[in-house]
């Protein structure tokens, strides 16, 4: 197949954007590894065949979205185990207690205003504006789908843990005003930060050519994340736990939306040389 897009890497179409998203340095994102991962290839070029790359990847983004609601009863259910006096949620009480010796009106204010960054103004604004950016800059609807599947996912996991396990916040005694009365587990904001700073720096990653500016995005969206959750722990709006299950949860929901794409990278390289056969043209 005659590859048309210029040597810029910036697309011209399907097959120029996949050329640019298909590498991460020397590592391609269309070779699977290991048994799972290509069982996971086989059946996304099996329903490619089906439907096409573009209904290949918003199915695999609808299974994703079921199972992470399967994930968060799973992580519900885990809780359950480790909410008594032993185990993870033991320093719930001793963290909020730090929490609160580290408190000044100072603080209080700059790390009020920090976590509204990821409330529910703050991220979604961010999201948004990372669709319209990236997406008009690789003129491309595949930012659009990872983002919007990304937080339509988070939001799920969010509502679906918070309904299951219905726990309740610290004592308002213990709180930074503004206070927050909605369920306490998982934490939305940690769970977030995780999800839409994690795919803003993938899709930005695959378009980085240096190791140092990929690295760079990795650790921001990185210490984003982890200082949100932070956060909350030192208003007292959420207990250690919920922040940690909001982190775990973040985080498996994100490697689903990345692998999702990785999954449609492939069956659009399948599909190119396939046609370049049929053509009789090498890929």
């Amino acid at each position: 197949m005659t590859d048309t897009s210029p040597p810029d890497g910036n697309p011209q179409g399907p097959s120029g954007e996949l050329r640019d998203d298909r590498y991460v340095g020397e590592r391609d994102l269309t070779h699977w590894y290991t048994p799972v991962g290509r069982l996971l290839e086989r059946f996304a070029h099996w329903l490619n065949g089906k439907l096409g790359p573009n209904a290949t990847l918003i199915i695999t983004l609808v299974v994703g979205m079921l199972i992470a609601t399967i994930l968060s009863i799973v992580v519900a259910q885990v809780y359950d185990s480790v909410t008594d006096k032993d185990g993870v949620a033991g320093l719930d009480e001793p963290l909020l207690d730090l929490a609160i010796g580290l408190r000044s009106p100072v603080a209080n204010a700059a790390v009020t205003g920090y976590t509204d960054i990821a409330g529910p103004i703050g991220m979604p604004l961010i999201a948004v504006v990372g669709m319209l950016v990236l997406s008009i800059h690789r003129r491309s609807w595949t930012p659009v789908i990872l983002i919007l599947a990304a937080g339509g996912g988070s939001l799920l996991m969010t509502i679906a843990g918070k309904d299951l396990i219905a726990r309740v916040r610290p004592d308002l005694a213990d709180a930074v005003p503004p206070y927050e009365y909605s369920p306490s587990f998982p934490s939305g904001h940690s769970l977030n930060a995780v999800v839409i700073a994690g795919i803003i720096a993938y899709l930005l990653i695959l378009r980085q050519h240096s190791v140092r500016a990929r690295v760079l995005t990795t650790v921001i969206a990185t210490v984003f994340a982890l200082t949100v959750g932070i956060s909350r722990v030192y208003l007292g709006h959420h207990w250690f736990t919920d922040v940690v299950a909001g982190w775990t949860l973040g985080a498996l929901w994100l490697a689903l939306v990345i692998t999702a794409h990785r999954l449609y990278l492939s069956v659009r390289k399948r599909h190119e040389i396939d046609v370049g056969d049929a053509r009789g043209v090498a890929p």
